[in-house]
């Protein structure tokens, strides 16, 4: 099957250095596609070449004149008064618009003779262009979204805003999708629901993602924007990351190889009046040609460089929160809610945009006084907070300004810093250090906050939502830095990889004011909850026949059940069950591989036997385990 598009010797450049530099691609009906690099590198230009929304100065863009491309963009419009109707009709360009003129004159539809005309005039353009029949597919994008047709999208939350686009987008029903970091502003279930959404679409889907669970739940190939090139790797995230890998080694090794020939052609090129009289001009042309080379060379762009100021330990206690309530006007965010903070925890909260993650950090900072019930906070806590909103920034100061009030100087870790190299380290060039915040993309007010947070002592590390338009690499380099703080860690995210790597339990929102705790990340609560599907208060009462336990009877009940506390035998067991489950879990990954092989069956009998028996072993005793974590929690 010939390619749905190519692109053959494309060069674009934007400045002094090529974001595309002689590039080929090919892409094929029905892969998926992520397209991956660092921040800056090029990857949403390289998203509007696709679309045809920019030309390349050199080079052949080709595709079949009739391919349908659709582009959903990464930021999403706020002030658009247009329904959801009109916005999704909208991707059906001239038709769309007279659709939207249509429905529009319906809702206004009375008895005067001009709207009836008017209305009479645009049945007939939509009879002559099978209008009636397009007007089916807006109406299924918007069934198949759960979207309300007839509602502002100005009043719609975030999540919904990207459902209304990606129906908008899927309306024209492309052959190539362009998606450009389709999870911004989704809660973990809008990033879930549009995963699965996405596994049963039938065309060309690339797209641009810093979620990596996302990625490797969808991704069929990766192609790598890196310092103008393009590089394809066939399979998932994981063996994307191996590869690359292996050909950064190779890439190393190649450049050492050049660098000491480049020393020993310098050293004879020197060489005294004999040596040079002799020399052969052939080598000279070569060295001068080498040199060329390494001054071309173009070096990957750095990392940011993160270091944590821990100020001296806190308590022991970090907080103490008992039967603690707290509504806002009339809706629940907390019922009868518990818990016990202790240095060195590392919690992750989990939840809905809007059900209350960032006034529950509040109540626990004991910045919010809750309606009912006691938050007792411990000694010697100094916070330092994240704020996705990234309130504390002024965008209309500079860079500098933010940081340090435009000091040149700054403390970091107990010594004077020049604030301007300090900012080199979260990749700010001494260029941009003087421009006002607002010039800035979301990415790089996200490191300015970094850089900013990591000037003040903590031993309480709050973040809110850290992982917002930081890129892979940035992502792992603040993962690692978390895992070796010594401190207290309370996170919200809805990333559910760097949840896993980063905190040991999650506070999850799982019902109307209901926040139960979990050991482990987001992926361990959401094994258990497949197992063990969470039943609301009223779902509760149905199954019984009876009446919802009251907030009395539940908090009696909930004193009960935590009256005996665990034994040190049961507190060790609890701590090792994870670490055993992922060991199971792991094996049993590995055996599913073998037996999945068709030549598994083709293996003696008695192999074939005591693998299998070994399968059921595994399930038996991942059962088991699970249960007794459930009976210890």
């Amino acid at each position: 099957m010939p390619p749905i598009l190519t692109f053959k010797d494309v060069c674009l450049s934007f400045g002094a250095r090529p974001l595309l530099d002689h590039v080929d691609l090919q892409l094929e009906r029905g892969e998926r596609v992520c397209l991956v690099g660092r921040n800056g590198s090029g990857k949403s230009t390289l998203m509007h070449l696709l679309n045809g929304d920019i030309q390349p100065d050199e080079g052949e863009i080709w595709h079949p004149d009739t391919l349908r491309i659709a582009h959903l963009h990464q930021e999403v419009p706020h002030t658009s008064e247009q329904t959801v109707f009109e916005v999704v009709a909208g991707g059906l360009q001239e038709t769309g618009e007279v659709l939207a003129a249509y429905h529009q004159a319906l809702q206004q539809l009375d008895d005067s003779p001009q709207q009836i005309a008017r209305l009479t005039e645009l049945q007939q353009q939509l009879e002559a262009v099978d209008g009636w029949r397009l007007e089916q597919r807006v109406a299924s994008a918007i069934s198949r979204m759960d979207l309300p047709e007839q509602a502002p999208l100005v009043t719609l939350s975030g999540g919904m805003k990207r459902r209304v686009l990606l129906a908008r987008a899927l309306v024209s029903e492309p052959d190539l999708l362009l998606l450009d970091e389709p999870t911004n502003h989704l809660d973990i279930e809008g990033i879930t629901w549009m995963e699965q959404f996405l596994l049963g679409y039938a065309g060309c889907l690339v797209f641009i993602t810093h979620d990596r669970s996302f990625l490797q739940s969808l991704a069929t190939r990766i192609v790598q924007l890196d310092r103008g090139h393009l590089t394809s790797w066939p399979g998932n995230y994981q063996h994307y990351l191996e590869k690359k890998e292996q050909l950064l080694d190779a890439e190393e090794k190649e450049r050492a190889r050049q660098d000491k020939k480049l020393a020993e052609e310098e050293a004879w090129i020197r060489k005294g009046i004999k040596a040079r009289r002799t020399r052969n001009m052939g080598r000279v042309r070569a060295l001068k040609a080498m040199r060329e080379d390494v001054r071309q060379r173009r070096e990957q762009q750095g990392q940011v460089r993160l270091n944590l100021d821990e100020a001296q330990g806190s308590g022991k206690l970090v907080a103490d929160v008992e039967n603690v309530s707290f509504a806002f006007e009339g809706k629940p965010i907390l019922k009868n809610f518990s818990t016990r903070i202790m240095r060195g925890d590392r919690i992750g909260i989990v939840g809905p945009n809007g059900v209350g993650k960032s006034t529950l950090i509040r109540i626990l900072l004991g910045e919010l006084t809750p309606d009912s019930g006691k938050v007792r906070l411990g000694t010697k806590l100094e916070t330092a907070y994240f704020d996705q909103h990234r309130a504390i920034l002024d965008p209309e100061k500079s860079v500098l300004n933010n940081l340090n009030e435009g000091s040149d100087m700054i403390e970091v870790q107990g010594r004077k810093r020049h604030a301007i190299g300090y900012l080199r380290e979260f990749l700010f060039p001494v260029q941009q250090v003087h421009s006002p915040v607002r010039s800035l993309s979301g990415g790089e007010r996200n490191r300015l906050l970094l850089a900013r947070l990591f000037t003040q002592p903590a031993n309480l590390l709050v973040l809110d939502e850290p992982t917002n338009d930081l890129d892979v690499e940035t992502l792992e380099l603040l993962e690692d830095l978390l895992m070796n703080y010594q401190g207290t860690l309370l996170v919200v995210s809805h990333d559910r990889t760097f949840l896993d790597n980063v905190v040991t339990s999650v506070l999850v929102f799982e019902d109307e004011g209901v926040v139960n705790e979990y050991v482990g990340g987001y992926h361990d609560w959401y094994r258990y909850r497949q197992q063990h599907p969470y039943l609301s208060a009223a779902e509760k009462a149905a199954a019984t026949g009876g009446d919802a336990a009251s907030p009395d009877q539940s908090r009696e009940n909930s004193e009960v059940a935590t009256k005996r506390k665990l034994g040190y035998r049961e507190q060790q067991e609890l701590k090792a069950l994870p670490g055993r489950i992922e060991q199971l879990e792991q094996e049993q990954q590995q055996l599913q591989a073998q037996i999945g092989d068709p030549a598994f069956y083709q293996q003696d009998g008695e192999t074939i036997a005591q693998t299998l028996q070994r399968f059921d072993e595994i399930n038996a005793e991942l059962e088991t385990c699970f249960q007794r974590w459930e009976e210890l929690e």
